[in-house]
C-alpha cells in the first residue's frame, strides 16, 4: 500500500529499509549490523561520482514498447535518453521483436520555468506526447530541478488524465531524495502498481512474473521443465500486459536490488505470492529458489526430481572447471544482491573469493522476510569475506584490487569494468544479468570465464598503455580513508 509519510507514497530506501552506500569490513559483520541494529551509515568526505535515482526509473520506464515517458527537467538530464534508446533498440532485436525507438520526451525546464513555473509547459507537452504516440500512458519523471520549485505534479497529472482519458502517472524520483539510486526502481514501479495494474480477471497459476532488468530469458528453461512459463518484467512488455501481471502464480526475481518493492507490492496488492528465497545464482542458492517456488506452486516433488536430475547432469563439467580454476583468485564489484549472487557462482567454480564492493546495501526487503537476504546466504553457504559498499567510487575500488591482486574480475556497469582492464587483470562485464541462472547457466558461465581467462593478451596491452589517474600518495592510503565515522 502507498506510504502516507511520504508524499510520493514510497519512502525512500534509507528510511524505508535502512539502506547505505558506504562501509568497509566483512560480509559477515554486515549481516550482524544489519540483523541487530548496529548498521549505520557512513558518508565520504570525498565523493568522486555518483548516480541518479531519476536515471533508474526513467531507464526502466523507458522500455515499455507502448507509453511515454517525459523527463519534467532541464535538458542536461535527458544526456542519458541515447543510451536508453540503445538498451530499448539492443533489448528487441536479441528478442526477435520489431525495432524502435524510446519514446522519451524531456520538457526542456528553463531560467524561466524555474522563477515561474513550468506546469502550463509540462500540460503543453503531454498533449504534444498523446498527440504525437497515441500512448498507452504517460509516465513523467520528476527531476531534481521539478522538486526544489515545488511542481505539482499529482495535481496537473489528474487533469490530463481527465482530459485523454488514459493513465498519466508521476514518478517521484527527484535525484536529491536518496543517495540510493535503486530507489529511482522504487518509484518506477510504485507508478505501475498505482496507475497500471488491474485487479486479475483470471488466475494463471503456471505463470511465473521474474522481475529482471534486460537480460535474455534464462528462467524460460529453468521453468518450463516444472510446467511453468516465464514472464519477465518490465522491459518491452505492453501496457495491456502490465495490467494483467496479477493474474500471475508467483512472482519471483533475479536481484532484490531491483524488485523488492514491486515484488511485495503485487503479493500485498493483488495476493501474487513473492518466491522468498536467494536469487537462483549458484547451487544452493538455486536448491532456495527452486524449491520455495514449488512450495507456492504445488510442485515439491517435481522440483525435488528436477534438482536432482540437473545437479547429475553437470556434475562432470563443473568438476572438470573445478579443477582449472583452482587457486584463482576473484573479486566482484556490482550492485548488493546480484553482486552477492555472484559471489556464489565465482565460489561454486571453485575460485577463491578474496574480496567484493557492491553498490550499495539493503539490511532489509520490503516483503521482511529473511530468507530472500541474498548476503546472509552466501555468508551461510560459502563463510565470510572482505566486503565494501563503495557507491561506485571509483579511487576506492581500485585502490582496493590492487591491495588484494585478484586474477580474474566481474563487475556490473561499465562505468567501473574499464579499471581492471586498466589494471591488467581478466574482467568480466555482467552484460546478460541472466546468463548464469540456474545450475545450467552455473557451467555457462564458468565457460565464458575460462575462455577469456585463458588469453588475457587485451588486458595486458592495455595495461602497458595505461597510466592510472591516481598518485602515489592516493594509493598508499586506506581504499576507505575517506569515509567519515559512523554517525550516531
Amino acid at each position: 500500500m502507498p506510504d502516507k509519510r511520504d508524499p510520493a507514497g514510497v519512502l525512500v530506501r534509507e528510511r524505508r529499509l535502512g539502506s547505505i552506500t558506504g562501509y568497509d569490513g566483512t560480509a559477515l559483520d554486515l549481516v550482524a549490523r544489519s540483523q541487530d541494529g548496529r548498521l549505520a551509515d557512513r558518508s565520504r568526505s570525498f565523493s568522486q561520482c555518483g548516480t541518479c535515482s531519476s536515471l533508474c526509473a526513467t531507464l526502466q520506464l523507458s522500455l515499455l514498447q507502448d507509453a511515454v515517458v517525459i523527463n519534467h527537467a532541464p535538458l542536461g538530464c535527458a544526456g542519458d535518453f541515447p543510451m536508453f534508446n540503445l538498451y530499448n533498440r539492443y533489448g528487441l532485436s536479441r528478442r526477435g521483436m520489431n525495432v524502435s525507438n524510446a519514446r522519451l520526451i524531456s520538457t526542456n525546464l528553463d531560467e524561466s520555468d524555474v522563477i515561474f513555473g513550468a506546469t502550463a509547459k509540462l500540460l503543453e507537452t503531454i498533449g504534444e506526447a498523446f498527440r504525437r504516440y497515441r500512448p498507452s500512458a504517460i509516465f513523467v519523471t520528476a527531476s531534481c530541478a521539478s522538486g526544489i520549485i515545488g511542481e505539482d505534479l499529482d495535481g496537473a497529472l489528474r487533469e490530463a488524465e481527465a482530459e485523454f482519458g488514459i493513465p498519466v502517472a508521476a514518478v517521484h524520483c527527484e535525484g536529491f531524495r536518496s543517495q540510493v539510486w535503486a530507489s529511482g526502481f522504487d518509484a518506477a514501479y510504485h507508478a505501475i502498481l498505482e496507475k497500471i495494474v488491474k485487479p486479475p480477471k483470471i488466475k494463471r497459476p503456471e505463470l511465473i512474473n521474474v522481475i529482471t532488468f534486460i537480460g535474455d530469458d534464462y528462467f524460460a528453461k529453468l521453468f518450463e521443465p516444472l510446467g511453468l512459463k516465464s514472464n519477465l518484467i518490465v522491459p518491452y512488455l505492453s501496457v495491456e500486459k502490465l495490467e494483467r501481471l496479477s493474474e500471475a502464480g508467483a512472482t519471483a526475481q533475479m536481484c532484490s536490488t531491483l524488485g523488492t518493492y514491486f515484488a511485495a507490492g503485487l503479493e500485498r496488492r493483488f495476493g501474487v505470492p513473492e518466491v522468498k528465497s536467494p536469487p537462483p545464482y549458484g547451487l544452493a542458492g538455486t536448491d532456495a529458489f527452486l524449491r520455495e517456488l514449488g512450495r507456492i506452486v504445488g510442485k515439491e516433488r517435481e522440483v525435488a526430481s528436477f534438482i536432482e536430475a540437473e545437479r547429475a547432469a553437470i556434475a562432470g563439467e563443473l568438476e572438470a572447471l573445478r579443477a582449472e580454476f583452482a587457486g584463482v583468485k576473484a573479486f566482484v564489484a556490482a550492485g548488493p544482491a546480484h553482486g552477492h549472487g555472484f559471489m556464489s557462482v565465482l565460489q561454486d567454480l571453485g575460485m577463491t573469493l578474496v574480496g567484493s564492493c557492491t553498490f550499495h546495501h539493503d539490511p532489509r526487503l520490503d516483503n521482511g522476510n529473511g530468507a530472500g537476504d541474498s548476503l546472509s546466504h552466501v555468508v551461510r553457504t560459502h563463510g565470510n569475506v572482505r566486503l565494501g559498499v563503495c557507491n561506485k567510487q571509483s579511487f576506492e575500488l581500485v585502490n582496493l584490487i590492487r591491495r588484494l591482486e585478484p586474477d580474474v574480475l566481474i563487475m556490473r556497469h561499465p562505468s567501473v569494468v574499464v579499471w581492471g582492464a586498466k589494471l591488467g587483470i581478466p574482467t568480466f562485464f555482467i552484460d546478460d544479468e541472466n546468463f548464469s541462472v540456474g545450475y545450467r547457466g552455473l557451467v555457462r558461465y564458468g565457460r565464458k570465464i575460462r575462455d577469456w581467462f585463458r588469453n588475457p593478451s587485451l588486458e595486458r596491452t592495455l595495461a602497458r598503455h595505461t597510466r592510472l589517474p591516481y598518485t602515489a600518495w592516493w594509493l598508499q592510503q586506506s581504499p576507505f580513508a575517506f569515509l567519515k565515522e559512523e554517525r550516531p
